[in-house]
Parts: C-alpha cells; structure tokens; sequence
C-alpha cells in the first residue's frame, strides 16, 4: 500500500471511530431520560462494535492504528518507520476533528465547542494509564500470538475498560484532544487533557517494555501492529 493511502486509511479510520464516541454519547445522553448507566452503556457498545468494524476494514491498509501512542508504540519495536510516524500522526488528530464535527452536525449541535466535563485528579489519570497499559498489552499480546484476533480482542477490552476504569478509558491521545473540542456526554475539559495525554504514553510505554521481555523479539514482527498491512512491499515502510 502506498502511503497515501495508508494515512487515508487512518485519517477515515480516525474519523468514524470518534464519530461512534461522540454520536453515541449524544443519542444516549437524549434517549436515556437523565439515566448516566444507560448512556454510558449506549457509547460502550457503539464505541466497541465500531472499533472491531474498523479494524477489520483498514487494517490490512495502514494497520488500523488510529492511535498515536499504537503508532509511537509501533515505531520504537522497528514496526512502522520513524519517517512515516508525523503523518500517521497529522491523519489520527485530524481525523479525529473531522469525526467529532461529523458527529455534531449530525446531531445539530455547534461544530466544535470547548468541553466543559470535568476530568480532573490523581483517580483520573491512574485510570487513563491503566486503560493504555491493558489496551497495549492487548493489542502487542494478540499481534505476537494471535493476530488474527486483535480487532475483536481490542474492541472487547474498550467496551469492558469503559466500565472498569474512572475515566471510561480514552486510551488515546487524538481521541482526548477531539473529545475537548466536544461539550457533550463524551467530552473532556481542555484543561484535563495534557494529563490523560501523559498518563496514556506512560502507559503505551510501560506495556511495551513489558513484551518486549514477555514475547521477545518484537522487532521482527512490529509492522503487524495493529494487523498485518502493506504486504505489496516493505511492511515496514
């Protein structure tokens, strides 16, 4: 695959998956008749399902990471090359915005508005490491064994680490600054977001180290974060 195609892939991918969490929110937000649970419920759910579909669909293109820290991630083990990473990264934030407007013209609210959903304190940010840590571990653990199970193996640990975490696991840097620019059910404050972001790559970092001593070596089969992709050439071009 080229690589314009490939940061198409991501900048699309990117797109619909905050589109899901967002859209999601604000139809369960109106649906639920004030019910928090239910709400909650409704964006796991969609945001799961979405991201499995998503995996499946553009990861033999780019690897489906719509992730920075899966990117950062990837690169560090000799998966995709440092050269490439700046425009897997431009795709994923500019996606995500594009996904977040989609979602709110879709639902009649303003294009972008700064949220004001407080997320703030130590329970906050030990829950984001968390989730980045298990959606890490996750994802280098189904690559290295099971590959052909990481879409369903991530979409089921989002879906379960929105229940199980206090921050309902944004385990993602474009996705954190996309939900600031959102003042509805998914969003976050602006102010909060450098301290998700901080705690999300400590956690991608940690989960690295950690297989790269579990399931050694990871150099060799890196570019099939998230799925095997590129296989017209180079896959770690």
């Amino acid at each position: 695959m080229t690589l314009g195609r490939r940061l198409a892939a991501e900048f699309i991918g990117t797109a619909f998956l905050l589109a899901a969490v967002v859209g999601s929110g604000i139809m369960g937000e109106r649906l639920a008749g004030g019910n928090a649970a239910i709400a909650l419920l409704a964006n796991t759910l969609a945001t799961g399902t979405m991201l499995v579909t998503l995996i499946l669909t553009f990861g033999p293109i780019s690897g489906a990471h719509f992730n920075p820290a899966v990117t950062l991630a990837d690169a560090s083990q000799g998966g995709v090359t440092w050269g490439v990473v700046p425009g897997y990264l431009a795709a994923q934030f500019s996606g995500a915005f594009a996904g977040v407007a989609s979602a709110h013209l879709m639902f009649g609210e303003p294009v972008f508005r700064f949220s004001r959903h407080v997320r703030a304190g130590g329970a906050q940010l030990f829950s984001e490491c968390i989730a980045t840590f298990g959606l890490m571990i996750v994802i280098w653990g189904c690559t290295r064994l099971r590959s052909a199970a990481v879409p369903f193996a991530a979409g089921a640990y989002i879906t379960g680490a929105y229940w199980f975490t206090a921050s309902t696991s944004f385990a993602n840097p474009a996705v954190t600054v996309a939900r600031a620019a959102s003042d509805t059910f998914a969003g976050i404050r602006p102010a909060d977001a450098p301290g998700f972001i901080g705690a999300q790559l400590v956690g991608a970092l940690a989960a690295t180290v950690l297989f790269r001593w579990l399931a050694p070596p990871l150099p060799r089969d890196a570019f099939a974060v998230i799925v095997p992709h590129g296989q017209t050439g180079d896959p770690r071009a």
